[in-house]
């Protein structure tokens, strides 16, 4: 539950502008970053896409997380930081894990390299990769 709430929090602050995806004025050209889709988070809306992403993000972290059994054992606890791209092919490339131990790190990575194949993220109407950080916390209650 702790782990849900803190992912909740750090994914509510992750948000994308609903823009064109290019306008011209003058002589300034703005281009429009968007999300990308998680399967079934299709919409006109790019808040409700990013607010999608989120909740299937903290849906697949719960349903997926799994404590490695050695370090549960010793009771090795500890705060994993994920660092990853969606590419512009709509997979995960992981980055970096760092905290905890190799044990946490791994299982960390081997979760986040379990999100499905999506919709790139687009930038100026072209794919684009979008980088994520996420916190991943283990605790015993022991």
């Amino acid at each position: 539950m702790k782990i849900s709430m803190i992912l909740l929090c750090f994914l509510v602050s992750i948000t994308v502008s609903a823009q064109e995806d290019w306008s011209l004025k003058k002589s300034t050209l703005k281009m429009k970053e968007t999300a990308p889709v998680w399967p079934g988070c299709e919409s006109d809306s790019p808040t409700k896409i990013s607010a999608c992403f989120n909740k299937m993000l903290v849906k697949h972290i719960q349903k997926n997380f799994k404590y490695p059994a050695a370090e549960y054992k010793k009771n090795i606890q500890g705060e994993v930081v994920v660092d990853f791209n969606i590419n512009t092919k709509g997979l995960v490339e992981i980055n970096s894990a760092t905290g905890g131990n190799k044990g946490l790190q791994d299982a960390a990575k081997k979760l986040i390299q379990q999100i499905p194949k999506m919709r790139p993220g687009m930038f100026g109407g072209k794919p684009s990769t979008v980088p994520y950080i996420v916190p991943l916390n283990y605790k015993t209650g022991k």
